[in-house]
Order: structure tokens, then C-alpha cells, then sequence
């Protein structure tokens, strides 16, 4: 469960520090950080930036309570899963024309590397306390 937790953690600190940052300052943050072209309305933006927020909350709760709710991690890991597809496949095809895909391909790669850590703890914290 240590490495289920510890991966919870960190993922919650990357999104609730990400979110704010998106809270604050959307355009730094995507288009002089990331190289993203201008938006005309960041409010989607902003309001992403809170979901992210409130996700990493859902994380900690999940940490906190992890020995009788480990399971609830394939929430995250589903999502995970789901960024990276959609992330990869718009740095692939999708991007806009003038848009860097430094930011798509970081955010794929990041997905997959907690995905991955929060299955391998997963699988640990079901044999440490199988799902019955």
C-alpha cells in the first residue's frame, strides 16, 4: 500500500499545483510556458484548472483512506489512461497549426508513467488486502 499511497501523493500534488497555475495564470501557463497559440476565452481553461484541483483532492481522500478504498485508484488510472490516448494522439494529428507539441507529449508521457505506478501499487495493495 506504501507505493499505492506515495503515487497517490505525488499525483495530487502535480495536479493541484497544475490546476492553480491554470487558475492564475492561463495564458503563461500555456501560451508563453507551453507554446500553445492564443485562446480567445480562457474560462475553460480556468474552470479545468479547478476540476484539477478538486481531482487531487479526490487522490488524498483516497490516500487517506487507502486500506479499505484501494480499488477507487482505477478511477485514476482510467483517467490516466484516457489522458495519455488523447494527448498522444493530439501530438500526433491533431495539433493546431503554429501550436507546439512539447506540452501534449509531456502531458502523455506523465500520464503514463502515474497510470502505470498507480497499477503496479494496485497490484500490491491487492495482494497486501485482496478485494472480497
Amino acid at each position: 500500500m506504501t507505493l499505492l499511497r506515495r503515487v497517490l501523493y505525488w499525483q495530487a500534488s502535480l495536479w493541484a499545483a497544475s490546476g492553480l497555475v491554470e487558475i492564475v495564470a492561463p495564458h503563461w501557463f500555456l501560451q508563453t510556458l507551453f507554446h500553445q497559440p492564443p485562446y480567445p476565452d480562457l474560462a475553460y481553461v480556468r474552470s479545468m484548472g479547478v476540476m484539477c484541483v478538486a481531482f487531487a483532492l479526490l487522490m488524498v481522500l483516497v490516500a487517506q483512506k487507502l486500506e479499505d478504498v484501494w480499488w477507487w485508484a482505477w478511477a485514476f488510472a482510467v483517467t490516466d489512461a484516457a489522458l495519455a490516448t488523447i494527448c498522444g494522439l493530439n501530438a500526433l494529428i491533431g495539433p493546431v497549426e503554429g501550436s507546439a507539441t512539447l506540452f501534449w507529449w509531456l502531458l502523455a508521457a506523465a500520464n503514463i508513467a502515474f497510470g502505470a505506478a498507480l497499477l503496479i501499487g494496485m497490484a500490491g495493495a491487492g495482494e497486501e488486502k485482496p478485494f472480497v
